[in-house]
């Protein structure tokens, strides 16, 4: 290509002349360094550039040379347990090659180069092959089977395909095409910019379960669907999708630090190889993609971070996979793009931020989705995605928070009184929503029990009703409040911090089951049942606080799965408590 020019350098903005025959996301190499570029802009033959890298030092007349393609990733074998920065460099081979800071310029491939795998083939030579067939597959870890497509635009006849030990590079087989034979190997590459595509995508009805109750039973997102969890400083935005990585039904995880302080991806990379996956029994890493762009390292890159890693994720669901991404967060995603269209002296939105920042979002959410993928088999794959929001001193009607909630199905709002309380997951059921709840509940109601949806909502009436009297008792003490009430506080008391509240760092409260969570919700509710019938039997309220059993229920969250049944034990022992009381102190026994 020919090589342009640098005239101007103002932070990560670049601006180059004689760019004529440079493309609109071109990617480009600046300066005798050959800092890593994106062609954002172009006017007649100027460029505005996007660079990824610390520009210090890089003036006019410095060298631009255009790679004449756009910003891609490579896919293939030995993306699982790897940790690249926001433009796919891989951070443990450039730590071998250059030591603990990335040296500028520096150009390591995305995929390790020497390592082999070993392919096995799955279809037969001769046979005709389309865009997303599975051609065969690669043991990538101990718990995820790669399997290897037919890359986009490459249709016909299976001329060879051998089984063997191969590197990314290695031609694994061919196949004649209208244009001529097409080599194939187990790498392909795709433009992050753009989404890869599929055959439809599917209504989502599945819940994404996540073992957190209040997540699972008040606000579920679904395989597929789009979250986002926004709060202050300290509501803990990061251990709820820390949680969601370990425990969410995914097979594949994609985490993206993003503009994130370092410390919060170091706890990631020091947890999830000692931590074990419920379903295998292997460390959570043998499914993990980590993304790293965190606070320390160049702005710009956090623009494409978001993109490479959902490209990435869309690649493992082309497999048939459910994978699950985690972005964390999106503001500071924002704020590059706000630095980066003050530097184009873009006509600013609110706040500065650009214009056109509610459409960016809507292209990163809608990439999420359940699909029929492409080729022959049929196959099914999911991508959720959830995105962390960082308002500033937590004001949700600042302009990331809004657009993000224009787009995404369920809103987790943190709420920083209930993190001072020591309340976690911190998530407002007062003002948060789940747009998927009707379709969800059919699925509940079949898979786990035909009264979830009923108890669902007895609870939420609960939580409302709890709110509306505590009104009552800031204006005129709780003595104006019948027993009756009181009960109704005591119940919802119960709910809020032994049903809701749950603690991260236990090793059996950490996660619930679907059918734990059941039987608990089914505890709280029934003892508020029992205590209603024995008030109108007579028998006096602290009589009824003061039984027993209310620990037992407090309890309950710490019971092993393995032993549900001690949970049943629990309700069997409360009919029969309650039965006691009504006959020693009621009307009834009287």
């Amino acid at each position: 290509m020919k090589t342009g020019r640098v005239v101007k350098v103002s932070g990560p903005l670049v601006i180059a002349e004689s760019m004529d025959e440079a493309n609109l996301f071109d990617v480009v190499r600046v300066g005798e360094q050959r800092l890593i570029g994106e062609i954002i802009e172009m006017r007649e033959d100027k460029a505005s550039i996007q660079v990824y890298e610390e520009t210090s030092g890089l003036g006019p007349g410095a060298p631009v040379i255009s790679t004449g393609a756009p910003l891609s990733v490579e896919l293939g074998p030995g993306l699982i347990e790897s940790m690249f920065d926001g433009i796919q460099r891989p951070l443990d081979a450039i730590e071998k090659e250059a030591g603990d800071f990335i040296t500028r310029g520096i150009d390591v491939p995305s995929l390790d180069r020497n390592r082999k795998w070993h392919f096995t083939p799955t279809l037969q030579i001769g046979e005709e092959v389309n865009p997303g067939d599975v051609i065969g597959v690669v043991k990538e870890t101990s718990i995820i089977e790669q399997k290897i497509m037919i890359p986009y635009g490459i249709k016909g006849k299976l001329l060879s395909l051998q089984e063997g030990d191969y590197t990314v590079l290695d031609v694994i087989g061919e196949v004649e095409t209208e244009k001529g034979k097409e080599k194939l190997t187990l790498m392909q590459k795709w433009p992050v910019r753009r989404g890869r595509p599929y055959k439809r995508k599917l209504n989502p009805i599945e819940p994404m379960v996540t073992g957190q109750r209040v997540i699972d039973t008040f606000f579920p997102v679904t395989k597929g669907g789009t979250a986002c969890v926004p709060g202050p400083f300290g509501s803990g935005k990061t251990v709820v999708q820390h949680q969601l990585a370990k425990w969410a039904d995914a097979q594949i995880v994609v985490y993206i630090g993003c503009g994130e302080r370092g410390n919060e991806m170091t706890d990631v990379l020091n947890e999830f190889p000692e931590l074990k996956d419920p379903k295998t029994g292997e460390p959570l890493m043998k499914r993990t993609v980590l993304i790293a762009n965190t606070s320390n390292m160049p702005v710009a890159a956090r623009e494409a971070s978001i993109y490479t890693g959902i490209t990435i994720a869309e690649y493992f669901r082309d497999m048939g996979y459910s994978v699950a991404l985690m972005a964390d967060s999106t503001s500071r995603w924002a704020e590059a793009l706000r630095e980066m269209s003050g530097r184009l002296e873009e006509m600013p939105g609110e706040e500065g931020y650009p214009a056109y920042l509610g459409s960016r979002l809507a292209d990163f959410y809608e990439r999420a989705g359940k699909v029929v993928c492409l080729g022959d088999d049929e196959r099914e794959g999911a991508l959720t995605a959830i995105g962390a929001v960082s308002p500033p001193g937590g004001d949700l009607s600042e302009p990331v928070t809004q657009a993000t909630l224009r787009i995404v199905k369920v809103f987790w709002g943190l709420d920083s009184q209930l993190a001072y309380k020591r309340h976690f997951p911190s998530i407002n059921w007062l003002n948060s929503y789940s747009l998927y709840v009707d379709r969800i509940g059919k699925w509940m109601d079949e898979n786990v029990s035909e009264d979830w949806t009923e108890l669902r909502i007895k609870a939420m009436a609960l939580l409302q009703e709890e709110a509306n009297l505590e009104e009552i008792v800031r204006l005129v003490g709780i003595d104006a409040l019948s027993e009756s009430d009181r009960l109704k506080l005591e119940v919802a008391k119960s709910l809020r911090e032994d049903y809701l509240q749950q603690n991260a760092f236990n090793d059996v409260d950490t996660y619930a089951s679907l059918i734990k969570q059941y039987k608990m919700l089914k505890l709280v509710l029934k003892f508020g049942e029992e205590a209603e019938k024995a008030l109108k039997a007579g028998v006096y309220l602290k009589d009824i606080l003061s039984l027993e059993i209310r620990d037992k229920i407090a309890r309950s969250k710490y019971i092993d799965e393995s032993n549900m049944n001690d949970i049943d034990d629990i309700w069997s022992n409360l009919t029969d408590e309650m039965d006691d009381l009504i006959s020693k102190g009621g009307i009834i026994g009287a």
